[in-house]
């Protein structure tokens, strides 16, 4: 019996995100409507501890032009420093996690959250206030990881484990977030070009 030759099986291109992300990830933001609220719409089941914020952003493709299919996930410690798990430590009010659909219009994602606590790091040093940031997008093969530091931040970012572990120091401002009103930031977020915002191999 001859063995049956399968070179002609190749393999499958890669697929971007693809207009589905929405329809999947949110569909109450497309108009489908099937639940009260779409999951991770919010951060916040009852009164939190700590301090309120609300982060704003927009993603940019290498030209400068914004990205108004984006859908962003962050991830986040608590006003303590402490992420949900089941020992029930944490704010039982305060999910940790969140989902954002840029706006079809501006592109711009919003996330009404907490300040995060400072949170430790695998050997006993203390990393500084930081959200973690997931973008999917059309054109977007594999989902992009980084981090969001607080520019208001400063003692803590210079002794950041992570932070200081960057070669180029000179593009730690690409991770950063300023405040542009009370209790309210901005964090951008280019995919390419001079300011491109440094992705993490995770």
């Amino acid at each position: 019996m001859m063995a049956q030759h399968l070179d002609y099986l190749k393999e499958s291109p890669s697929q971007t995100a693809g207009p589905y992300v929405h329809l999947g990830c949110t569909p109450n933001f497309t108009g489908i409507g099937i639940y009260s609220s779409d999951l991770g719409a919010s951060m916040k089941r009852g009164q939190v501890k700590g301090q309120e914020i609300i982060v704003r952003g927009t993603v940019f493709d290498g030209t400068g032009t914004p990205l108004r299919d984006a859908m962003i996930e962050i991830w986040q410690a608590d006003a303590a420093g402490i992420y949900p798990s089941p020992n029930g430590l944490q704010d039982p009010n305060f999910l940790g996690w969140g989902r954002s659909a840029g706006n079809m219009e501006t592109g711009e994602f919003t996330f009404e959250t907490v300040k995060p606590g400072r949170v430790p790091n695998p050997d006993g040093r203390m990393q500084a206030p930081h959200i973690t940031f997931w973008i999917v997008a059309r054109g977007i093969n594999i989902g992009l990881q980084t981090r969001m530091y607080f520019a208001d931040e400063k003692e803590a970012n210079k002794s950041d484990p992570i932070l200081t572990r960057i070669e180029h120091q000179n593009r730690i401002p690409t991770l950063l977030a300023h405040a542009e009103a009370p209790r309210q930031y901005r964090f951008n977020i280019h995919l390419q070009g001079t300011d491109e915002t440094i992705f993490f191999d995770i």
